[in-house]
């Protein structure tokens, strides 16, 4: 599988930008038949999509890490180490 240098822009947004992305053969074939069936020319828009996808699931993710941060010591050792132990033993029973 050789990389596949391309210039793909996002069109639906309003500032655009040119820039070259290196895809897989596959993904490039995947991309063109999921455009076809959106009836659009190109697949510019589906990687614009993916990308702002990604980077809101990143963001969801580091906002989620951040709230969980606050509620380190909100336990007491007791607490922990309670809640350590049920969870050792719910989990030696998982399959």
């Amino acid at each position: 599988m050789h990389p596949l240098h391309m210039h793909v822009h996002g069109d639906h947004t309003e500032e655009e930008m040119r820039t070259t992305v290196e895809i897989a053969d596959e993904h490039r074939a995947r991309l063109v038949e999921l455009a076809a069936r959106r009836k659009e020319k190109g697949f510019s828009r589906i990687v614009s999509e993916a990308i702002e996808q990604y980077l809101e699931a990143l963001d969801r993710a580091e906002a989620d890490r951040r709230k969980a941060l606050k509620l380190r010591g909100s336990l007491s050792p007791e607490q922990a180490q309670r809640l350590e132990t049920e969870t050792t033993r719910i989990r030696s029973s998982w399959r």
